[in-house]
């Protein structure tokens, strides 16, 4: 049995079904994070002859009762007859056959880089749950071709890795160029900020109010900003506030805030959301902010609840969250999850400068959506395709024939970005020919109607290695082979060619001396540090 999956055996059965499906068929400010951009798989399927393949677009109509289908983590029949299961239920697991669609919710958040490099620089491994790798991937800055509008470009790449038959495979998707300040929509903001007692730590409460003294000088005139803070109970410190000549009061507000008490997160949500909602700006871009550790301890702490809260606000007003996580012990799950439910981003920040980029340069930068309930599918060829997994993702997973179901949600995306989803694929042995068709699908943000955009790539595309594909493809995969290690850290990775963490530290080493990339520079440090208490 290959390492990476089995070796399926049982494809002659449901033939003429399987080529209909895989024939037919073909990621708030969501703005900013680390980047200005920002397992599932198929296996080998014995074919008949089924003509010249070309591109498979993603389908058009939902698939028929009884086939299998890959949701991401469990497969319908189990892992008995579907081959090796993911154990921990993630995206290492191989799809049952005959699947060969992926389809997820696109994604740009960072916060699980930022907090590990934090984590390491302390002098401590990351615990393997926080590290999710397509949270590291979108940690950098790409050069993916842009659209001329709204919406995305596709640009799907790959190179071969040091595993026989085995390469990864890198889907782009970039939206247009952030427009300048003075062009962008008016923004309605509103900060919910922790001010429990935990946040009086250095690198905190401290380090969020220079950033926002920083960034309200920064919002044009017709901005708004509100601000609620919240410890044991919430407070609205300042109401919805157009700038122009009041920058004084917001700046009394930052600068009044001490911490104190405990977390009640859920009242902080609730109450920042309602005053979102009493503030709320028509023409503009209405955001929640929310800066905590996210280590909620009073009041309601079930994430459930608090997460319905931010649903229901989301769906009736189309506020979205933005969270910024603070702190050496930091809530990343539940983060995460407010800002998933509240179709946002999280991002992490450990220092000054991280803290002037996001709140100072990154927000007031991004604030415009161009894309609403974006998904992504990808569609891999049978016939020159064995199996496949996506890198990551994990909890962003749609069922594939929700793909154009745009009740279904997705995420929310802005100018200036990128999103990178990556795969490892084992081709069949001489495959040549088309490989895969990726799909991307979205809203418009202001008339809700549906756009789509599709790529494609040819196995002759994979014909370098890794190691010698152009900068871009060596960062995806360097920064996508160390959040691997970070979640295997006994060693036994998910990805085929994974070099140990001595050699990626070299290589991370010399992209970085070569590009003079400040980015770059900390994945190197990051994986030294890695690697030394590994």
């Amino acid at each position: 049995m290959n390492r990476y999956g089995t070796d399926g055996r049982r494809g002659r059965r449901g033939t003429t079904a399987l080529l209909a499906l895989t024939l037919a068929g073909g990621l708030l400010l969501t703005g900013c994070g680390g980047t200005d951009d920002a397992s599932n798989g198929a296996k080998d399927t014995a074919a008949d002859s089924r003509g010249g393949s070309g591109p498979m677009p993603a389908p058009d109509r939902p698939r028929g009762e009884g086939e299998h289908r890959y949701d991401g983590g469990t497969s319908s029949g189990g892992t008995g007859e579907s081959g090796e299961g993911g154990k921990n239920g993630d995206s290492r697991q191989i799809a049952p056959d005959p699947d060969y669609l992926s389809t997820f919710a696109l994604d740009v958040d960072t916060a699980s880089y930022g907090y590990a490099r934090r984590t390491l620089s302390e002098g401590r491994l990351p615990d393997p749950s926080t590290v999710r790798p397509e949270e590291f991937v979108n940690s950098f800055r790409q050069d993916y071709e842009r659209p001329d509008g709204d919406g995305f470009s596709v640009t799907v790449d790959g190179a071969r890795t040091d595993d026989e038959d085995w390469s990864l495979v890198r889907v782009g998707l970039a939206t247009r160029p952030a427009e300048r300040q003075s062009e962008r929509p008016p923004a309605a903001l509103t900060f919910v900020i922790d001010i429990s007692g935990s946040m009086a730590e250095p690198g905190r409460l401290d380090l969020a109010q220079e950033a926002l003294g920083t960034m309200t000088d920064r919002l044009r005139d017709d901005d708004s900003v509100a601000i609620v803070t919240f410890s044991d109970e919430a407070e609205t410190v300042l109401p919805m506030t157009r700038l122009g000549d009041r920058r004084g009061r917001v700046h009394d507000a930052i600068d009044s805030l001490e911490p104190t008490e405990s977390t009640n997160l859920g009242a902080g949500v609730e109450t920042g959301y309602e005053t979102a909602v009493e503030g709320r700006r028509e023409g503009a871009t209405n955001r929640v902010v929310l800066v905590s550790d996210a280590l909620a301890n009073t009041g309601d702490t079930d994430a459930d609840t608090i997460l319905e809260r931010v649903a229901t606000e989301r769906r009736e007003h189309g506020i979205t969250l933005f969270g910024v996580g603070v702190g050496s012990d930091y809530g990343d799950a539940l983060m995460e999850r407010l800002a998933d439910k509240g179709d946002g981003h999280t991002t992490y920040v450990s220092n000054p400068e991280d803290a002037r980029e996001v709140f100072c340069e990154q927000l007031p930068r991004h604030i415009e959506l161009t894309a609403r309930d974006a998904k992504a599918q990808v569609a891999f060829d049978p016939e020159t395709v064995a199996e496949f997994r996506l890198v990551g993702y994990d909890n962003r997973q749609v069922a594939d024939e929700d793909f154009r179901d745009d009740r279904v949600d997705g995420g929310e995306v802005g100018p200036g970005h990128t999103v990178t989803a990556l795969y490892a694929v084992r081709t069949r042995s001489g495959a040549d020919g088309h490989l895969a068709t990726a799909t991307v699908r979205w809203l418009d943000p202001d008339s809700r109607d549906p756009h789509e955009e599709s790529g494609d790539v040819e196995s002759d595309a994979l014909d370098d290695s890794v190691w010698d594909a152009d900068r871009g493809l060596r960062v995806t995969a360097t920064a996508a082979y160390f959040a691997d290690a970070l979640r295997s850290p006994g060693g036994d990775g998910s990805l085929p060619g994974a070099p140990g963490l001595s050699e990626l530290s070299e290589r991370a080493d010399g992209l970085a001396d070569r590009t003079e990339n400040a980015d770059l520079r900390e994945l190197a440090v990051a994986i030294e540090d890695a690697n030394r208490l590994a």
